[in-house]
């Protein structure tokens, strides 16, 4: 099911995102991820606020909330 992947590429997300914060292309690097995946997993977790994401000089990062 859809909702399993999204579910299960959100924890590969929050386990790259452990280290501290990183910019998106470093954690689509760290979960070799596709964009599409990696987007769905950053809403989910944003959705349930566990996540921050900010633009620093035009390039998007993401933390743990």
């Amino acid at each position: 099911m859809l909702i399993e992947k999204i579910g299960t590429n959100a924890g590969l997300v929050w386990k790259a995102l452990e280290k501290g914060e990183a910019s998106l292309k470093a954690v689509k690097k760290a979960t070799k991820l596709n964009e599409k995946d990696l987007n769905m997993a950053l809403g989910w977790l944003a959705r349930e606020g566990k996540i921050e994401l900010f633009d620093v000089e035009g390039d998007l990062f993401a933390r743990l909330s």
